[in-house]
């Protein structure tokens, strides 16, 4: 399922790249609830745009990218605001183990 927000823009990003596991059977209510959850993050100072994938061998596997204008826009701002505990509360419940969760910034692009 791709969820877009927006376009990717062409000035610097940090890309964050989580990979979520959700336990058996729960990915409609997952992908229901994440619905919910992407009006929250893209409230968040320094958010860009989102994207959703989900694995196609493994089903309850999916893949989060999402664009911040910085790093601190996603650790520090949104992970220490109230909006990140409403994120979680509308979707951690469906987490089989906690996301693993890496930063990137593109060296090469087109």
């Amino acid at each position: 399922m791709m969820v877009p927000m927006a376009p990717p823009q062409s000035s610097p990003v940090v890309l964050e790249h989580a990979l979520i596991r959700v336990g058996p059977g729960q990915q409609d209510q997952f992908e229901a609830a994440f619905g919910q959850a992407r009006a929250v993050i893209a409230e968040a100072e320094g958010f860009r745009w989102l994207e959703l994938h989900r694995g196609l061998e493994q089903p309850q596997t999916y893949l989060l990218l999402v664009g911040w204008d910085s790093l601190e826009a996603h650790t520090a701002g949104f992970r220490g605001s109230d909006r990140f505990l409403r994120w979680r509360e509308l979707i951690g419940p469906y987490f089989a183990t906690p996301p693993d969760v890496q930063h990137f910034r593109a060296v090469v692009t087109r």
